[in-house]
């Protein structure tokens, strides 16, 4: 079950996030859909979850310069973070709500959503507003993490996390990033979000890599709201926190460059 902090991007989390988190585990899954995307020749696109703009960025290298871009994140501090680094096309900024997506029926040609869709407080609603703002044969397109077993960095730090505070170990990770994986439960969800076609569920390994164990502990401990619960639990414990996720990756992975596993689900659908 996640919780209201769960959502929350603010802070340091943005640039943090962006400067070792994207590049550690989502600029692969973001070229990734990208590819699709371009694939479907879209004139129209609306992003939900932009984050940073990972999915942003790789949309403007892959899609044909003619193709509206609309980027939305419900923590308009994340957003700021991508408009600062934003060097590629005009696209449209917007904190929105994918629960409550401020755009007309039948607008879109695609809607994308790179790791948002587990941050849904309600799974079906968020994708009746994705199949809402659809064009007829418009596709929706997004992707989930897998479980946290077959993503080895963040599996390490949350078991490092545990031993620094036993009694109430830090749990976000496998909670909400990783706790939505379950294909059967994705395909009932988009269902009673209105969607009548069956979808396509694609499982994708790629390499997670990072110059040492201490920026892929950084990201993970840091550049979400897992930092929240630390501090929550451990005021001034952040630092110590990081250091020994730092050490459980360095163990299982060495004292140099660090190279781990990651996996997701890639799922369309058409509406």
């Amino acid at each position: 079950m996640s919780t209201k902090g769960d959502k929350v991007f603010a802070g340091s989390i943005p640039k943090v996030y962006d400067e070792y988190f994207v590049p550690l585990i989502f600029e692969p899954y973001a070229a990734d859909l990208a590819r699709r995307l371009a694939a479907l020749r879209p004139k129209r696109v609306l992003e939900l979850a932009a984050g940073t703009g990972a999915v942003t960025r790789a949309m403007d290298a892959a899609l044909p310069s003619h193709v509206e871009i609309v980027a939305t994140d419900l923590n308009p501090a994340m957003l700021e973070q991508a408009k600062q680094v934003w060097k590629g096309r005009r696209v449209e900024w917007r904190p929105a709500d994918a629960l409550q997506i401020p755009f007309e029926d039948a607008s879109f040609d695609a809607v994308a959503c790179q790791f948002g869709a587990m941050f849904f407080p309600d799974k079906p609603k968020g994708f009746s507003e994705a199949r809402r703002v659809l064009r007829p044969g418009g596709t929706f397109l997004f992707n989930v993490w897998d479980r946290i077993e077959d993503n080895e960095f963040t599996d390490e730090a949350t078991r490092a996390l545990a031993e620094v505070f036993p009694q109430d170990p830090p749990r976000f990770m496998a909670r909400t990033p990783h706790g939505y994986f379950d294909p059967a439960a994705i395909e009932a969800d988009l269902a009673r979000g209105g969607f009548t076609k069956p979808p396509a569920i694609l499982t994708l390994t790629h390499r997670s890599r990072a110059a040492s164990a201490s920026d892929a502990a950084i990201a993970i401990c840091q550049g979400s709201p897992l930092r929240g619960e630390i501090e929550a639990r451990g005021p001034g414990r952040l630092e110590e926190a990081t250091e020994t996720a730092a050490r459980a990756i360095a163990r299982r992975f060495g004292n140099g460059a660090v190279d781990g596993k990651i996996q997701a689900l890639v799922i369309t659908v058409e509406a």
